[in-house]
This record gives C-alpha cells, sequence and structure tokens, in this order.
C-alpha cells in the first residue's frame, strides 16, 4: 500500500511543505496536539491544510484571544 504525500503551500505563510494526507498520524500536521477548541478556532479562519509552524503560531494566538475574551 502507498500512501498518497503531496507538496502544498501553506496559506498563512505561502511556505511549503509535506502533506502525508494518506498517513495522517505521520503528517507533520499531526505534530501539535490542538484542543477541540483551537480546532474551531483555526477552521474558522483556514479551509485547507497548514503548516506546522502556523498550527503552532495560531494555536498560541487563540490563547491569546481566549485569554483577553474571558478576562475579566
Amino acid at each position: 500500500m502507498t500512501h498518497k504525500h503531496e507538496i502544498k503551500y501553506c496559506p498563512r505563510c505561502s511556505k511549503t511543505f509535506e502533506c502525508k494526507v494518506g498517513n495522517i498520524p505521520a503528517c507533520q500536521c499531526s505534530a501539535p496536539k490542538l484542543s477541540y477548541e483551537e480546532r474551531i478556532y483555526i477552521e474558522s479562519k483556514y479551509t485547507d491544510c497548514l503548516c506546522k509552524n502556523c498550527l503552532e503560531a495560531l494555536q498560541f494566538e487563540y490563547k491569546l484571544v481566549r485569554n483577553h475574551v474571558f478576562r475579566f
């Protein structure tokens, strides 16, 4: 069985990365452990795959937004 891999452009930073759509557990996008809320936040901004660095940056951005919104 061959796994489908493709070179993609990150829609956030425009850098290329290898998307392992045929083997998601081995894909770079599986490295950041995103919460459900973080996934929803990212999905509200982007509809395509993002590179690992941008996923991590958006994860951090979500935490900042959440802390700002829920701070009393």
